[in-house]
């Protein structure tokens, strides 16, 4: 289980890489960059605070 919560962060962030290949690839909406940046942003910011709280 704490395997999976460390990797949850890069999880979250590859999320974020998909929905930006999604709106590279199809039509543009701005929805799509926003989703991404916020899930970009979450999964860093998961990635750290469950690193330290897991070591």
């Amino acid at each position: 289980m704490n395997s999976l919560l460390k990797n949850l962060g890069l999880i979250i962030f590859l999320c974020g890489v998909v929905c930006l290949c999604v709106y590279y690839f199809s039509k543009p909406i701005n929805e799509l960059l926003v989703s991404s940046l916020v899930l970009e942003f979450v999964g860093i910011l998961a990635y750290i605070i469950f690193n330290k709280r897991l070591d």
